[in-house]
C-alpha cells in the first residue's frame, strides 16, 4: 500500500487523476476500521490532512461553505445557530475523540446508509461541492447516494466542501442506538422547517439501501400547513395530521434485518421519530424560535 501525501489542494487533484483508485483519508474514522480490520486494501491512501483549506468554513449571507474535514466538534461548537441540525447529528457521533477527527467530508465518501450526517443533510438541502483536475461541479444531496456505500463521485473527483443553507427555522434530528454513545445508528431522521419557502424537508439514515427522503410524507405535511393555514396562525398541528406524517415517514424505509435490529422495529422506530422531531420543531417554530437541543 502506497502513502500518498500532498502539500496542497492542486497537488491533491493531480494526485487523484494519476491514481483514481486511491482512497482518501482525512479523519480516518471510516477507512482505517475497514483496513485495520482486513475488509479493504486499497492500492493507494491519498493522506489530505496538510490540505488546511479543508478544515476551514465561511459563513456567507445564505448559506455555510463547509470544508469537507471540518471536525463535527467545531460544527458542534461554532455552528449551531447556522446549521442546527447537522450540529445536533454531530453530538451523536462516536466519542469526543471521533468528533475531533472525523468531518462531513469523510461521511459521504464512505456513503454509508447509517452515517450520522446524511439525515440532516436531506432534510436541510445542501450541495456537495466536488472537484478534479478537470473543474469543478456541484451535486445536490438527492443525487448523491447512488447505492449501497456508492455515490456520484467520479473515480478522479475529491470532495472539497459541503454547501447548505442557513436554518431560516427550527431543525431536528434523532437518532436510534443500541446504546447512548459510540454506537451505529440503528435508525436516525433529521427534520427540517423551511418557513421562507413554507416547506418541510426530512432525511432518514439506516433504514433503506441509502440515505433518504420522506418525499410523500413531505409532500403530504407541506399541504397540509398551507391548506390550514398553520404558517401564517402558528397553532398546534392536530394529532392526525403528525399521525399520517408518521406513518408516510415510515413506509419510506426499505430496511434490513441485521444484528443492530429488525426491519419492522426500523420501520416503527422512524415514525416515532417523525412525529416526535415534528413536535419539537413546529413548537419551537411557534414560539418564533429554533431549537437546538433534541433527543437522541
Amino acid at each position: 500500500m502506497d502513502f500518498l501525501r500532498p502539500a496542497s489542494w492542486e497537488e491533491a487533484l493531480a494526485a487523484k487523476a494519476e491514481h483514481p483508485t486511491a482512497v482518501p483519508i482525512a479523519g480516518g474514522t471510516d477507512v482505517m476500521v475497514e483496513i485495520n480490520f482486513d475488509h479493504r486494501r486499497p492500492e493507494y491512501l491519498l493522506d489530505l490532512n496538510r490540505i488546511g483549506e479543508l478544515t476551514e468554513w465561511e459563513v456567507g449571507q445564505e448559506n455555510v461553505r463547509l470544508g469537507a474535514s471540518v471536525p463535527y466538534s467545531h460544527i458542534m461548537e461554532h455552528l449551531r445557530a447556522e446549521l442546527p441540525g447537522l450540529a445536533l447529528a454531530s453530538h451523536t457521533v462516536a466519542s469526543p475523540q471521533i468528533r475531533n477527527r472525523g468531518g462531513v467530508g469523510g461521511n459521504l465518501g464512505t456513503a454509508s446508509p447509517a452515517g450520522d450526517a446524511h439525515p440532516a443533510l436531506l432534510a436541510a438541502g445542501a450541495e456537495v461541492e466536488a472537484e478534479s483536475v478537470r473543474g469543478t461541479r456541484m451535486i445536490p444531496i438527492d443525487a448523491f447516494y447512488t447505492g449501497v456505500k456508492r455515490n456520484a463521485l467520479e473515480p478522479d473527483e475529491l470532495i472539497r466542501a459541503v454547501h447548505i443553507r442557513k436554518a431560516d427555522g427550527p431543525q431536528q434530528y434523532s437518532k436510534v442506538g443500541t446504546r447512548n454513545a459510540m454506537v451505529i445508528a440503528v435508525c436516525a431522521f433529521g427534520l427540517a422547517l423551511h418557513p421562507e419557502t413554507r416547506t418541510v424537508r426530512t432525511g432518514i439514515g439506516s433504514a433503506a439501501p441509502t440515505p433518504v427522503r420522506a418525499k410523500e410524507a413531505e409532500e403530504f405535511l407541506n399541504a397540509a400547513l398551507e391548506e390550514g393555514g398553520f404558517w401564517d396562525s402558528r397553532t398546534i398541528i392536530t394529532p392526525s395530521i403528525a399521525k399520517q406524517f408518521a406513518a408516510l415517514a415510515a413506509g419510506a424505509c426499505n430496511p434490513i434485518d441485521d444484528v443492530r435490529g429488525t426491519a419492522s422495529y426500523r420501520r416503527h422506530a422512524v415514525g416515532i421519530m417523525a412525529r416526535r422531531t415534528l413536535g419539537w420543531t413546529w413548537e419551537s417554530y411557534r414560539g418564533n424560535g429554533r431549537s437546538t437541543e433534541g433527543a437522541a
